[in-house]
């Protein structure tokens, strides 16, 4: 068993539904804060922030903005403690629109909860939607690849990250490293809290996505460049969707698909007098906007759960 920083996946999702009341199932669940049309009058939104110092309020500001004026109900965040909590808070019908990692997409969805998926974030215009995960270490350590990561202390993010542990485990496992017998593993809680602690030493080794590494921690001063080296590289990823309850109206549902992919972009929220400037306009994931995705886009993860019959596949 591997050391967690945030409490095991189970119990977390539990104290996050006991938090965020969710006590009921479908549209009932809703009950006085709906309006006639069977709509919630709020529209809850849930995610796990991308840095454990960041709320989702900072991250979505824009989103909820443009979300609000496209379908005139308010967005209240909730900051949830892992994708377990969202995956039930979506089930339940208490979260309206949710913020997924890839992976605990697809276990959302192949678990039958009512959701479809409309958006993910992109770098720039016309790009696909996709990203890395990178495996670390410290500038100057004696771990040259995966290979080497054997007997050594290895941070994930956590048991449901598709970057920070899924695609992980099948880059160890094809050299020859079993990341459940043959490491020590530590989940993190958080891709920056990943990063961190291999610069501290906390970790050995660690994952976390390209953006992270890269840029973020960077620009907030946490990392240095050069710092913390690359040694490992994924097969692009799709990206972390955006994902809306199928149990709002379809009028509803189609007001948010289109908000996400007319007015979420750095041009089209300027011309709304959202942003002074791109270069002002915050997104999540430091996107340029988002692009219209499809459950399709998402059949690399379940293949790389068929192939790596990891533990978390099945659960």
């Amino acid at each position: 068993m591997g050391s967690k920083i945030r409490p095991s996946l189970g119990a977390a999702a539990l104290a996050a539904v006991a938090v965020l009341g969710l006590t009921g199932c479908g549209s009932s669940a809703v009950g006085a804060d709906s309006t006639t049309s069977g709509d919630p009058q709020t529209l809850v939104f849930a995610s796990i922030p991308s840095e454990n110092s960041q709320s989702l309020q900072q991250q979505y500001k824009l989103v909820a903005e443009v979300i609000e004026k496209s379908t005139g109900h308010p967005v209240q965040f909730q900051n949830a403690t892992d994708y377990a909590a969202v995956i039930e808070g979506q089930r339940a019908g208490k979260v309206h629109i949710a913020g997924y990692g890839p992976f605990s997409y697809v276990t959302a969805k192949d678990s039958g909860v009512q959701m479809v998926p409309v958006a993910a974030p992109i770098k720039q215009a016309g790009a696909e939607p996709g990203y890395l995960s990178y495996g670390i270490t410290k500038a100057g350590s004696n771990i040259k690849s995966l290979a080497d990561f054997r007997g050594k202390t290895i941070c994930f993010v956590d048991p449901s990250s598709t970057s920070g542990y899924l695609y992980p485990s099948a880059g160890l496992k094809e050299a020859g490293v079993d990341p459940e017998k043959d490491i020590t593993p530590v989940f993190a809680g958080g891709h920056d809290a990943s990063v961190l602690a291999v610069k501290s030493g906390q970790c050995d080794a660690g994952f976390a996505y390209d953006t992270i590494v890269d840029k973020t921690l960077i620009e907030k001063n946490q990392i240095k460049p050069g710092e913390i080296s690359v040694l490992w590289k994924s097969e692009t990823i799709a990206a972390s969707p955006v994902a809306i309850s199928g149990k709002l109206s379809p009028e509803l549902q189609a007001k948010l698909t289109a908000a996400f992919r007319d007015m979420l972009n750095k041009p089209a929220l300027v011309r709304a007098g959202l942003c002074a400037d791109e270069q002002g306009c915050q997104l999540p994931e430091s996107a340029y906007g988002y692009a219209v995705v499809q459950d399709s886009l998402y059949d690399g993860v379940r293949k790389v759960c068929r192939i790596t019959k990891a533990k978390v596949c099945q659960s």
